[in-house]
């Protein structure tokens, strides 16, 4: 059995598949190696219409498998702020995120992707914040929303 069984077990509930095998790419795009692992599991699946597939390097579709690094929690920001700063950096978050979803991933209940992790970022330059900042833990994984 190939390598897939265990990198990709983890495959979202519903995860759009592509079945175009003989792509090009089908060897580094997870909608293709999700595919392989679902042929085995279910009876049913969400499919991406094959006609919108390109089969070339730019199809929109496609999603690298390349692993990515994602960061957890951010708890130990609030002990180098400034009383103001946090107050400015937290509401700038909330209002992003919404209340549960900031302290979910506050306390590293939900891994950021890259894109989040910038707009952690740019909410710690806006509240006024100098010092580098490094997440509680970092983890490198798919991303499987792309």
């Amino acid at each position: 059995m190939k390598k897939t069984t265990k990198i990709y077990k983890d495959i979202p509930a519903g995860y759009p598949l592509c079945l175009h095998n003989d792509c090009p790419m089908a060897d580094s795009c997870l909608r293709q190696l999700a595919y392989r692992r679902h042929e085995e599991l279910g009876t049913f699946l969400k499919l991406i219409n094959p006609s919108q597939c390109s089969k070339r390097e730019d199809c929109t579709h496609y999603v690298s498998n390349k692993p990515v690094r994602f960061a957890k929690g951010f708890v130990n920001f609030q002990k180098r702020m400034y009383p103001d700063q946090y107050d400015k950096f937290m509401t700038l978050l909330i209002c992003h995120f919404g209340r549960n979803q900031y302290f979910k991933r506050r306390r590293g209940d939900i891994a950021l992707p890259p894109e989040e992790q910038e707009v952690v970022k740019i909410a710690l330059e806006k509240a006024g914040v100098t010092k580098l900042m490094e997440f509680d833990e970092y983890l490198e994984t798919i991303n499987w929303i792309p």
